[in-house]
């Protein structure tokens, strides 16, 4: 299935901040998978070994960022989740929405507003991100944050897949 493709993803509930006209960034990615999971279990599985390089990307952020006022966010823990529920922090997220189907958090500050919303529905696991900027900075941000942001939800969904397809295999 194409990684950006809306058409599988839409039998999900996914939670959007405004309406896609409304935004300035808005990217949906899906994989199949071949057992169910919930948004919380994927989130686990997904982040369990960073990707290569993504600690030096949020460490990167944090230096540049900072020096606009931006709160550091010190990247995504390894440490899984058990469980979480709304009002929770997930790492930097805020946990706005939780069931077996969707996980929709949220980043908010001066500068851009992010909602990263994770829903499995009928053997497809979507992560749709939306942003809207709220002033110069936010969307300078955005700029290496769209492409960046694109293949590491492109990467941590490939590696998600892979998981489950050595589990199958093992066993």
């Amino acid at each position: 299935m194409p990684p950006n493709s809306l058409g599988r993803a839409a039998t999900a509930r996914i939670q959007i901040l405004a309406p896609a006209k409304e935004l300035d960034f808005l990217d949906t990615q899906s994989v199949v998978l071949p057992a169910p999971v919930t948004p919380l279990e994927a989130w686990n599985i997904m982040h369990a070994k960073p990707l290569p390089g993504i600690k030096l990307a949020f460490r990167l952020r944090d230096a540049i960022s900072a020096c606009f006022g931006v709160k550091r966010i010190g990247g995504i823990s390894r440490v899984p989740k058990a469980a979480v529920q709304t009002g929770d922090k997930l790492d930097f997220f805020l946990v706005e929405a939780l069931s077996d189907e969707v996980m929709t958090l949220t980043v908010r500050d001066r500068h851009l507003d992010v909602m990263t919303c994770v829903s499995s529905s009928s053997g497809v696991l979507s992560v749709t991100s939306s942003v809207k900027t709220h002033n110069l900075f936010g969307r300078v941000y955005m700029i290496p944050v769209r492409p960046a942001h694109k293949l590491i939800v492109w990467l941590s969904l490939k590696r998600l897949r892979r998981g489950f397809d050595r589990r199958a295999a093992a066993g």
